[in-house]
C-alpha cells in the first residue's frame, strides 16, 4: 500500500518544482525528502524522478502519480473535515470556490448568513473561474464550487458532480453611450472586448450565429476594466448580469440580449448525502442568489 506521507512529498515536489522548495513547504529536511522519494520508487517499482543537472524533474510516471496524489490527499483532508463536523454544525470546515462576479454579488451575503448561523464552522472562500473550480472540487480542495455554463455546452469535467441551479443569468450587449445598435449583428465591424476563455468561446459562438467573426482587440478577466474600455470607445462587448450588478459604469449603454443567458450552479462532488456544513452552505447560496440580479 502506498504511504500517504510519501505521496504528500511527491505532490509537493510536483507543485513547487524542486526538492528545496518542497522541503521548505513541508517543513522537512532535504535529505528526508530524497529518502521519501526513494522509498516511494521502491514501493511502486517505477522511476518517478530523474536528475537534471543539479535538480530533478518528474518522469511521466511521476507526473501521473503526483496528480493522483493531489486527489487522494484532497479527499483525505475533506474526510477529516467531515468527521470533525459529524456531531453537527458546531465544528468543522467548509470551503467554497466561486468566480469573480459571484464573489462580487451574492456569495458574500451567503457567507455572512452562514457565518452568523454557524459560528463554530470555519468558512473559507477561494476565487476561481469554473475550470479551476472544478479541478479544486474534484481534488477535494474545496467542498462547494459556484460555476457558470452556457446552454448547449457539455463538459466531461461534470462526471461525478452534482449541481444545484442558483439562477439563470441574462447576457447584455455593452456599448458606449453614443453607439446605437441593440443586436450583436449591428456591431460586426467594431472591435470587441472579451474576458475568460469560457466567455470568449461564447462570444465567438454568438458572433458566428450573427454571421461574422469578431475582431477581438482586448482581453481581460476584470469586468470593471472591460466597461472602462467600452466607455473609452475602444470596443463593444457582452457581459453577464452579475458582472453589471457587481459594478456598473455609468458611461456605458447596456441592452439585454433576449436569446442569451448564462446558467449559474452550485456544485459538489461525490454521492449524497452532503456533510451538514456543505448542505447548510448550499442552502444559503440558494437564498442569496435568488435576489442577486434584482438587487443589482
Amino acid at each position: 500500500m502506498l504511504d500517504v506521507t510519501r505521496l504528500r512529498v511527491l505532490a509537493a515536489v510536483a507543485r513547487y518544482g524542486s526538492v528545496t522548495d518542497a522541503a521548505r513547504a513541508l517543513g522537512y529536511a532535504q535529505p528526508s525528502i530524497s529518502h521519501h522519494l526513494s522509498r516511494l520508487e521502491a514501493e511502486t517499482g517505477s522511476r518517478l524522478i530523474q536528475r537534471v543537472g543539479r535538480g530533478i524533474r518528474l518522469t511521466d510516471a511521476g507526473h501521473m502519480l503526483a496528480e493522483r496524489a493531489e486527489e487522494i490527499l484532497g479527499r483525505l483532508d475533506a474526510a477529516e473535515a467531515e468527521l470533525a463536523a459529524h456531531t453537527g454544525l458546531r465544528a468543522g470546515r467548509v470551503r467554497l470556490a466561486a468566480f469573480p462576479s459571484a464573489l462580487g454579488t451574492f456569495v458574500p451575503r451567503a457567507a455572512a448568513a452562514f457565518d452568523a448561523a454557524h459560528p463554530g464552522v470555519e468558512l473559507r472562500l477561494i476565487e476561481a473561474e469554473p475550470p479551476d473550480a472544478v479541478r479544486l472540487l474534484r481534488a477535494g480542495e474545496v467542498d462547494v464550487a459556484v460555476l457558470f455554463t452556457h446552454p448547449g455546452t457539455v463538459s466531461a469535467d461534470d462526471d461525478g458532480l452534482r449541481r444545484t441551479r442558483l439562477l439563470v443569468e441574462p447576457i447584455h450587449l455593452v456599448t458606449p453611450l453614443d453607439v446605437a445598435g441593440d443586436r450583436v449583428a449591428d456591431h460586426a465591424e467594431r472591435r470587441w472586448i472579451t474576458g475568460c476563455e469560457c466567455c470568449r468561446t461564447q462570444l465567438v459562438r454568438s458572433c458566428a450565429a450573427a454571421g461574422f467573426v469578431p475582431d477581438i482587440a482586448f482581453t481581460t478577466d476584470d469586468y470593471v476594466a472591460v466597461q472602462a474600455l467600452v466607455a473609452a470607445g475602444l470596443g463593444v462587448t457582452t457581459l453577464p448580469g452579475l458582472a453589471l450588478a457587481a459594478q456598473r459604469n455609468a458611461a456605458v449603454r447596456t441592452v439585454r440580449l433576449a436569446d442569451q443567458v448564462r446558467l449559474v450552479d452550485a456544485a459538489v462532488h461525490g454521492a449524497a448525502p452532503d456533510p451538514a456544513p456543505t448542505a447548510a452552505l448550499l442552502a444559503e447560496l440558494g437564498r442569496a442568489a435568488a435576489g442577486a440580479l434584482a438587487e443589482g
